[in-house]
């Protein structure tokens, strides 16, 4: 079945799993190299340096995000967390493949379903807010704002 310009991609598995946190790219954040986007938020969540390096040398993302849970939050985090993975996201997908995937994704809309009850960052059961999925379209949108050439204009009609 052919998709249509406005049918959603999600969940983030098989040719879009390049959308998920999880996917197995180095990421930079805070000018220390992650193994995964997820690696990198999770460690955001403390401000200790050992734990977070600690979280970076841990096999897996899930196991990442695992560690994440039993985390002693930084007393920040409900106001920075969105930034955070803003920040990340925009270091992950700096890596040119990646960001051409992303901006081929243009217009459908991305939405991180889940079936583990993530209604922040995704969609479980039809509900939830897709902050993930939201803070990725808002990066294509700028990506392809910015990777757009200038329009031609006709000299002759830009003098007056």
């Amino acid at each position: 079945m052919a998709q249509h310009f406005t049918d959603p991609i999600g969940p983030f598995t098989g040719e879009f799993r390049f959308l998920s946190n999880f996917f197995p790219v180095a990421v930079v954040y805070e000018a220390v190299v992650y193994p995964t986007a997820e690696h990198a938020f999770q460690a955001a969540k403390t401000l200790d340096p050992l734990v977070r390096a600690r979280i970076r040398a841990l096999p897996t993302a899930g196991a990442a995000k695992r560690s994440g849970r039993s985390l002693t939050l930084r007393s920040d985090w409900e106001q920075v967390k969105l930034t955070v993975m803003e920040q990340i996201l925009r270091a992950k997908f700096q890596h040119p493949v990646l960001r051409a995937h992303l901006l081929r994704t243009h217009p459908r809309p991305l939405v991180e379903v889940n079936t583990w009850s993530d209604r922040f960052w995704g969609v479980c059961h039809g509900s939830g807010e897709n902050h993930l999925g939201r803070l990725l379209m808002a990066l294509r949108h700028e990506f392809l704002t910015a990777d757009q050439p200038p329009v031609a204009t006709d000299p002759q009609r830009a003098v007056s």
